[in-house]
């Protein structure tokens, strides 16, 4: 993905996570396969790596994207740089997210079901 490509696809799944409400949570994936792909992206490459664009676009995000509300498709909390594991554990908590005894969110129970007008 080019620079430019990849910047308007950053800011695309930035806007998604913003809609995110508090105490609910999106799987990389569930982002990914909410958007478009990105210009001169096949689908099927868009389908094998979406997530992991999705993950980079996490890690660049603005300070008004509540990167905590984005989890792995298991439920449990993907290591980033920067913040840890236990800062976005307890922003989740603060908001009502519960993690079972496996570290785990019960993704039937707290999944964002997506935009109203999509």
């Amino acid at each position: 993905m080019n620079p430019a490509s990849r910047m308007v696809y950053y800011a695309e799944v930035w806007e998604m996570v913003r809609q995110i409400p508090v105490g609910r949570v999106a799987t990389y994936g569930q982002i990914a396969s909410l958007l478009y792909p990105p210009e001169g992206i096949t689908p099927q490459a868009y389908k094998a790596f979406s997530p992991r664009w999705v993950g980079g676009a996490m890690a660049a995000c603005p300070d008004d994207v509540p990167w905590q509300r984005v989890i792995n498709s298991q439920g449990k909390i993907s290591l980033r740089r920067g913040e840890g594991q236990t800062n976005q554990r307890e922003l989740l908590e603060a908001e009502g997210v519960i993690f079972d005894e496996r570290e785990r969110v019960d993704l039937s129970r707290f999944r964002w079901s997506g935009p109203e007008n999509k």
